[in-house]
């Protein structure tokens, strides 16, 4: 009984760590999508220069 109880436990964590690792991957693919259009749509500054999107 205990063996069968760990194979599961051992089942449901990998099962956890693999949703979880596949949902990070899809929120690094739209941050990775806004920085690179946040280079090509960019507000302009004054001067006419290409200004910067980011506050830092």
């Amino acid at each position: 009984m205990v063996p069968i109880i760990l194979v599961l436990l051992l089942a449901l964590i990998l099962f956890g760590a693999g949703f979880a690792l596949k949902a990070l991957w899809w929120i690094a693919i739209i941050v990775l999508v806004a920085w690179l259009l946040g280079f090509v749509i960019r507000p302009a500054a004054s001067g006419g220069k290409r200004g910067r999107w980011y506050r830092w």
